[in-house]
């Protein structure tokens, strides 16, 4: 049987419940069994909702979606090795967002619920407006005042309503909060159907190695909807009998804002909140995240760790492959700043012939201008 539990009190509640937080203020999950008809699958459009049997919602009529999904997975030679690259920056709205939103606002389609909340620096919120525009939902989405303008645009553009809140991103989750108060919150960390929309690039990577799990996976990580979902993606695959092992997780943050990485490191039991410093990778500028303690715990259950860079290994990592042709926003750079740092530190072990598998989380035609500044 489907339904949502609170992390912190174990409360269950209905799927059909219009919530996205328990009553005592917990985290919730979903509690769900996905099926996977690989002949049925294999016989489908490529798109992220061929896996429907593994996406938690209830009628087809409600799915909102742009056929998106089945995103290249390309092998690039990075610092003398080839790795794997999920080219998520080209989906419909230019990040892999798109897939949390496909799968959130055809829940909230389904709830009958006509207008949404969400706080974002910027790409989850570009989703959600697009999304919630094709499905006629009207939506308000928060930003820090100093988000990317080609993210503004598209949100605007989108015929959301824009509230740019100034300082840090944390006050930008504060002032959503309060208005998720009377308005349900679409958000891309807290309300668990996002998550069931990225595990779909778990599915997608199975699928195109075979049905196979590679051995690595490292992922730029903020807010963790990326990471989260691929641990839940592979879980599924694995307690289905399709694959035969979860990957290990590496989580790449930068050195100006890492509270996953020293919590870690530390071995805390909760994740502290920091005071972060500006950051060109504002898609992972996350000083609080709140699934921060689930984070950890699946990066721990892979026996995976936390890897931090700096400005310049992400500038230095972005001018890269952007003269190799691959046009990425800055934090989809982090990643592979994090891949050299990981490939400097632990290849030596591994007899070389790793499988590893990064991500292009964003394009660059959402952060042109602030790109050019250095």
């Amino acid at each position: 049987m489907s339904e949502l539990i609170c992390q912190a009190c174990s409360t269950v509640y209905s799927m059909n419940d219009p919530r996205w937080q328990c009553d005592c203020g917990g985290l919730l999950d979903i509690s769900f069994v996905p099926a996977f008809p690989l002949e049925k699958i294999k016989q489908r459009k490529p798109l992220m909702w061929r896996y429907r049997e593994a996406i938690p919602i209830e009628n087809d009529a409600h799915i909102v979606s742009f056929d998106e999904g089945f995103t290249p997975l390309s092998e690039v030679v990075i610092a003398g090795k080839k790795v794997l690259i999920k080219q998520e920056h080209l989906f419909p709205t230019g990040s892999f967002k798109d897939r949390g939103a496909s799968v959130l606002i055809s829940k909230i389609k389904e709830l009958g619920i006509s207008k949404v909340v969400e706080d974002s620096s910027g790409n989850a919120g570009s989703a959600i407006a697009a999304y919630c525009a094709a499905a006629g939902i009207a939506c308000d989405i928060y930003v820090p005042a100093d988000t990317s303008e080609g993210k503004l645009a598209q949100i605007q553009l989108f015929g959301a309503n824009l509230n740019k809140i100034p300082g840090t991103r944390e006050d930008t989750a504060a002032a959503v909060l309060k208005a998720a108060e009377t308005v349900y919150y679409a958000s891309h960390y807290w309300n668990p159907f996002f998550f069931h929309g990225t595990k779909t690039f778990a599915f997608e990577v199975a699928e195109q190695l075979g049905w196979k799990s590679p051995d690595t996976l490292i992922l730029a990580v903020g807010n963790g909807s990326l990471i989260l979902g691929a641990y839940i993606g592979f879980k599924e695959l694995y307690d289905a009998g399709i694959i035969d092992k979860i990957p290990r997780l590496i989580g790449v943050q930068t050195e100006n804002c890492a509270p996953l990485y020293h919590a870690f490191r530390e071995n805390l039991k909760k994740v502290p909140e920091i005071k972060g410093k500006k950051t060109i990778a504002e898609g992972i500028a996350i000083a609080a995240p709140i699934r921060g303690n689930q984070i950890i715990e699946a990066v721990r259950n892979t026996g995976g760790h936390f890897i931090v860079v700096s400005e310049d290994e992400i500038k230095e990592s972005l001018k890269e492959m952007c003269r190799r042709g691959y046009y990425i926003e800055p934090t989809a750079a982090a990643a592979i700043a994090g891949v050299k740092k990981y490939l400097h530190h632990h290849q030596q072990g591994s007899g070389g012939d790793e499988l590893i598998v990064l991500v292009f989380t964003g394009h660059g035609l959402k952060a042109g201008r602030k790109m050019l500044e250095f």
